[in-house]
């Protein structure tokens, strides 16, 4: 029913993602705990970093990362990725391939997806970095390296904190726009206005930074779902149930 509400089928008639007009291929970061990379419905949507050599233990693209063929792992400091449940299904929301009569479909049918885990506020902070890096890379070399990255997603947060008590996190909004890139994020999974008792990231105020709470099949808000006049854009349909960490709170799909 999701896919029907937001009209996906009447716009994959014009496109179902993949590249830009003039030919760019479309790289979406997706921040979570953990992925099922190799699930055979994300496998061919992974981004690969044309710069690395799988599996050699070499930094070659020099970014001080070795064999991020896919992203990092900034959980474990390392290019391998823990299977988790949440990410693996926010990944096929997004970019499960289509037309290929296997799983689901994703929003978009062709789209690249950097894969980028994180837990922890620092892990968060390094996973923007890393996309800061490939974009700024990608926009010096006139696309000869690093990558288009034109959209970040992130579903998860610390519930009832401020974005002005994580300054540099909420700093990291802002860099990213400038470089072209644009922020996904949703809000908590609490009965709560955000406006009032704050949420981090979506409490933050950069233009560049797209809120979302979570709907049902009769479009309003969900049960559990925080809201905010001024802090939440918009919302859309959610599915799947919330996990979460001691840290980070894993937040509706």
């Amino acid at each position: 029913w999701n896919l029907e509400r937001i009209g996906a089928p009447r716009v994959w008639e014009v496109s179902t993602g993949g590249h830009t007009a003039n030919g760019r291929e479309i790289v979406v970061a997706v921040l979570d705990k953990g992925f099922e990379i190799i699930h055979p419905d994300l496998i061919g949507n992974a981004w690969k970093n044309d710069g690395e050599i799988p599996n050699d233990g070499i930094d070659n693209d020099g970014n001080g990362f070795k064999d991020d063929v896919y992203g990092w792992n900034f959980r474990g400091n390392s290019p391998i990725y823990s299977v988790e449940k949440h990410g693996t299904s926010v990944s096929g929301i997004i970019g499960a391939s289509g037309n290929n009569g296997t799983g689901t479909v994703g929003i978009n049918w062709n789209v690249k997806m950097m894969y980028l885990a994180i837990e922890y506020v620092d892990e968060v902070i390094s996973a923007f970095n890393y996309v800061l890096d490939m974009r700024e890379l990608y926009n010096q070399t006139n696309g000869e390296k690093g990558a288009f990255v034109v959209v970040t997603n992130g579903s998860f947060g610390i519930d009832q904190v401020k974005c002005s008590e994580q300054p540099i996190w909420g700093s990291m909004y802002d860099q990213l726009g400038q470089v072209g890139v644009l922020n996904v994020a949703a809000t908590a999974n609490g009965d709560w206005d955000v406006d009032k008792v704050g949420d981090i990231p979506t409490s933050c105020t950069s233009p560049f930074l797209i809120t979302v709470t979570n709907t049902g099949q009769n479009d309003s808000r969900a049960p559990g779902a925080a809201f905010g006049a001024e802090s939440i854009d918009l919302g859309a349909p959610g599915q799947g149930t919330p996990t979460s960490t001691s840290i980070s709170t894993y937040r509706q799909d």
